[in-house]
């Protein structure tokens, strides 16, 4: 049976629909980044996500190439993730998208070495026909957080954001977001597929010791 992030990892990708406090260990990501709202037709978010799962799958089929890497174990390719911000604003002000500045990732496992990935936008690059130079690979160190599953239309999130903050002041912690240390989503459920009130979106902070 394929490993899968999700059941195996149940405490980073499938947390309660109440605010928690976790510490997240540093992994290793596919990474592309952009700006501009991701609801935008022809904009770099669509392309973005195009290069992400380009990559991925050819990591995750690998296994039917010549191509051999280390330690390779069969997968269920982990969920599409978010780092976003705003220049000059403190979290993200969802009344202003065009303002966006995102990464968008999806986590590697940890047998994808950088020469591994580098080998894969090359192959993929071959076999797609087109440019994947805009992806990297990117290691982040979480670390000290507070999460909760919110559950409902993107639009609403401000209510779930605002329990996790109210949560951690109780708790004795104050936000962190900062330049290197960002609002952070996990997306769970496919847009396209799933209503909006039924969408499911673990939503992450930074955050430290008051």
């Amino acid at each position: 049976m394929a490993f899968d992030f999700r059941k195996e990892y149940k405490e980073f990708y499938m947390p309660k629909n109440k605010p928690g406090i976790i510490t997240v260990p540093s992994m290793n990501y596919i990474a592309v980044r952009g700006i501009g709202d991701p609801n935008h037709e022809d904009g770099e978010y669509k392309r973005a996500i195009e290069l992400l799962y380009g990559i991925a799958f050819t990591i995750k089929m690998s296994k039917k190439t010549d191509h051999r890497m280390d330690g390779y174990f069969d997968y269920v390719v982990p969920p599409l993730e978010g780092f976003w911000w705003q220049e000059g604003t403190d979290g993200v002000d969802y009344a202003h998208k065009e303002n966006f500045r995102w990464i968008s990732v999806i986590r590697l496992p940890d047998f994808v070495t950088k020469e591994e990935f580098d080998w894969a936008v090359r192959e993929a690059a071959d076999k797609k026909k087109r440019d994947f130079s805009g992806a990297e690979f990117l290691t982040y160190d979480e670390g000290l957080c507070v999460q909760c599953m919110h559950i409902g239309a993107y639009d609403d999130e401000p209510v779930t954001v605002g329990s996790m903050h109210e949560y951690i002041e109780q708790q004795g912690y104050e936000l962190d977001i900062s330049h290197d240390r960002f609002h952070h989503e996990i997306y769970l459920s496919d847009a396209r597929k799933v209503a909006p009130e039924k969408l499911k979106t673990v939503i992450r902070h930074p955050i430290r010791k008051r």
